[in-house]
């Protein structure tokens, strides 16, 4: 038997025919632009981050090797570091979980059938596609604290004004504010799994006696939760890497500083292309970290319909 398997002849190594090996090379050639592209694009720039986040780099001299310096200096010699660690999470922390509390409500209202549903739908999705310069210049007109909106609005009602963006204490809450007005393209992803929901599991809640709260709670919330998940995924990202709105109205007294403008003030202001790279590697593992521990318990308390109860 054991000479059965030892003297047993070798499997004839497949060979591709001139057809496929034609399909195989016009198929190369084809994704070739987005693999170069990828390339130089892509992996060389994040690669090149991480050989120059080991480094001293200014862009005018060449770089040189620094070890771990830049990520000792990140964690106990930078004044601003912890501070910009600050706002970043402040402004996550409120914005992810208002954000989404926000596009589920409304979601759920545009997902009722009522008169003009189509006009409302798009009224409320509108913002989203405005570019963030334009709505953060929109928005320092309304959030001006001599002559905006809002607080021409609060005048009216007898109540005290807010400094807003001029304010450290109020700089981040407008901004928070800004972003809650941009939830449409999350609303619609919302909007999109309501109506993928199954009607049999609410006829099966109403035959158990089951109210509208009842249902939006065991029903609802529950198949809406691989939705959320992915969102949740989304807006940590987002939240982390804020930069735009920020830029553009940036807080006295460095209340506005998040991550992502810390880094570039040391890229593009100091010209410490080594040090920001630091940060940025950083920051990516900070996501990496957040976002794997979200996919680990996510088993926890994400639900699929096929799923079968323990």
């Amino acid at each position: 038997m054991a000479n059965t398997f030892i003297n047993s002849p070798p499997k004839p190594r497949r060979r591709f025919g001139p057809l496929v090996r034609k399909d195989l090379v016009n198929g190369l050639l084809f994704i070739s632009p987005w693999v170069l592209g990828f390339i130089v694009f892509q992996a060389y720039p994040v690669l090149a981050s991480l050989y120059y986040s080991l480094t001293n780099y200014d862009i005018v001299s060449p770089p040189k090797f620094a070890g771990l310096s830049n990520y000792v200096e990140m964690f106990t010699t930078d004044p601003n570091y912890f501070r910009v660690v600050r706002n970043t999470l402040f402004y996550a922390g409120i914005a992810i979980p208002l954000n989404m509390v926000v596009a589920v409500c409304i979601a759920m209202l545009l997902n009722q059938r009522v008169r003009g549903l189509s006009f409302f739908r798009t009224l409320f999705f509108l913002p989203s596609v405005v570019p963030e310069i334009a709505s953060a210049l929109l928005w320092a007109w309304i959030l001006n604290p001599q002559f905006g909106l809002i607080n021409n609005v609060l005048k009216l009602l007898g109540l005290p004004t807010v400094g807003w963006m001029a304010d450290p204490a109020w700089a981040k809450p407008g901004l928070i504010l800004i972003g809650l007005w941009g939830f449409g393209g999350s609303m619609v992803i919302y909007l999109a799994s309501l109506q993928d929901i199954p009607r049999h599991l609410y006829e099966a809640a109403e035959i158990d006696g089951a109210n509208s709260w009842q249902k939006t709670f065991s029903v609802t919330i529950p198949m809406l939760t691989p939705t959320i998940f992915f969102n949740l995924i989304l807006g940590i990202i987002g939240a982390l890497q804020y930069f735009t709105t920020a830029f553009v109205l940036s807080g006295p007294a460095g209340s506005t500083t998040f991550y992502s403008l810390h880094i570039f003030a040391y890229a593009f202001t100091y010209f410490r292309m080594g040090y920001a790279s630091a940060l940025a590697w950083v920051l990516f593992a900070v996501v990496l970290l957040i976002t794997l521990l979200l996919f680990k318990t996510s088993g926890r308390w994400v639900y699929y319909e096929g799923d079968k109860p323990e």
